[in-house]
């Protein structure tokens, strides 16, 4: 057989194994993996590279319009879908999933008809939806949801902060109980709304309202509680549940005290929490605002907790929360030169340095293995929201969506060297060892050494099948 592209002599790595093979590939799919392939019109010499799927970054955000009462009131994302998923593609991920947001008062149905009318022939790779629900009304619970659902959206967010986005614990219970039925994961965002707002309203009257406040206004008791209280709702109609960007360790405790009573409870965490603290917040003038988001970052023992859940498998993603706000007037700074934190947009760009990062704190230091590295950027993403085994692997028949990896390239990591939209990175003078050198999407190279390959508008949309989390176990409600 000749094939269309051979991978040849590069060292393969998956979420379970790590060997040497030559990869055959044929219409955008792995045909075969085997040694020394021959017949190829197009081979690509791997010796020396690790040959690693393609990464698939399940937390961000592009061209999302705003809430009306939202920090970001009237701020524009820098990243759409076409520079969102260039610059992901840059560093590694193939596949992106972002967030499609229902405002207050708006049908979910015309929401995301109008995110894939964003999306439509602007992508790289290829990309699926998350669906936010913040107003889960009658019609949205017994229509628009059960089939959006069906159609392929099988991923939910809520949140329980956020005054334009927040929902009440009924609310909640609503949501989930749709899911359970429709079979559907839930995405929580879990802090505490009530003591964010009675905290800032006392730093505001004290005169305290730099960026570094806004992680005061934000202590992990916050983040502890609603985690605690959002696994205590999951439970009643019983539905699997992921917290998203969770920052430190007392969360997990939480987590890991649901899942030995049985709960389905997956975790995420997201660079900013491994890398950044509260003193990155605390710089002169408004220049913390580069590192606030929510919850925010906290200190070396939050950093320390986490690499330890990282490493015992606790922590089950790790995905970049990707929000693109410039430092600028459109942007961080849309409420004027000297906000209070309270009206600066919440968010940092990551979607280009989250492997490169994962892989140089966490690999070449020695705190987690290959396998472990790509089920927690690929795989595990992959059967969690529905998309394997297309996506996530390197087996016959998946997409052939490959990443030819430098595991010995050293590169610091500036602003003016990524290509994203945003003006600045949190990660600035970063040195990391191991870099993207070749990035495939279903047998296309789309980035090589530098260069970008792939037109946008290739991209497909992916719709999501059934998670792994319900099929782990059968979760049985409590009613």
């Amino acid at each position: 057989m000749t094939f269309e592209l051979i991978i040849r002599g590069g060292t393969i790595a998956t979420a379970s194994d790590v060997f040497k093979a030559d990869i055959g590939i044929q219409d955008g799919r792995i045909a075969t993996i085997a040694d020394r392939l021959i017949d190829g019109l197009q081979v690509i010499d791997a010796t020396r590279k690790l040959v690693l799927p393609g990464g698939i970054d399940a937390h961000c955000h592009l061209d999302q319009p705003q809430a009306p009462g939202l920090a970001s009131k009237g701020a524009r994302m820098a990243d759409g879908f076409c520079s969102g998923s260039i610059s992901a593609a840059f560093g590694g991920t193939t596949t992106i999933l972002p967030f499609c947001v229902q405002h207050r008062g708006k049908s979910l149905t015309a929401a995301v008809a109008d995110y894939h009318s964003r999306a439509a022939g602007q992508t790289v790779g290829d990309y699926g939806f998350h669906l936010i629900v913040s107003d889960p009304t009658p019609v949205v619970l017994e229509q628009e949801l059960p089939a959006l659902i069906r159609s392929g959206h099988t991923s939910i967010k809520v949140y329980m902060t956020y005054e334009a986005m927040r929902l009440s614990d009924r609310q909640i219970l609503d949501v989930f109980e749709t899911a359970r039925q429709e079979k559907a994961i839930m995405l929580i965002h879990a802090e505490n709304h009530e003591i964010i707002g009675w905290l800032a309203d006392r730093l505001e009257r004290a005169g305290q309202t730099r960026p570094v406040d806004h992680a005061r206004s934000r202590p992990i008791a916050v983040e502890r509680e609603a985690t605690h209280r959002a696994v205590t709702l999951a439970e009643i109609p019983g539905v699997p549940l992921v917290f998203v960007h969770v920052s430190g360790g007392e969360p997990l405790e939480e987590i890991r005290r649901a899942r030995a009573r049985g709960h389905v409870v997956i975790a995420e965490t997201c660079p900013q929490y491994l890398l950044l603290t509260e003193r990155d917040l605390d710089m002169p003038g408004l220049l913390g605002a580069k590192a606030m988001c929510s919850p925010p970052p906290r200190d070396a023992q939050a950093q320390a907790a986490l690499w330890q859940r990282i490493e015992d498998g606790t922590i089950d993603i790790f995905n970049s929360d990707h929000a693109p706000y410039c430092f600028d007037a459109e942007g961080k700074l849309k409420a004027g030169p000297d906000p209070s934190f309270r009206a600066i947009a919440n968010g940092v760009p990551g979607l280009e340095t989250r492997l490169p990062i994962l892989f140089s704190e966490g690999v070449v230091k020695g705190r987690i293995d290959l396998p472990r590295f790509v089920a927690l950027t690929a795989t595990n993403n992959a059967k969690l929201y529905g998309l394997h085994p297309r996506k996530g692997s390197i087996v016959i028949g998946a997409d052939a969506d490959l990443v030819l990896w430098d595991p010995d390239r050293r590169v610091t990591i500036t602003n003016d060297i990524l290509h994203h939209n945003v003006d600045y990175t949190p990660f600035e003078g970063l040195e990391v060892q191991g870099w993207p050198e070749t990035v495939i999407s279903r047998g296309e190279i789309i980035v090589d050494k530098g260069e970008l390959k792939g037109k946008p508008g290739r991209g497909r949309f992916l719709e999501q099948d059934t998670s792994s989390a319900w099929k782990k176990r059968e979760i049985e409600a409590w009613t």
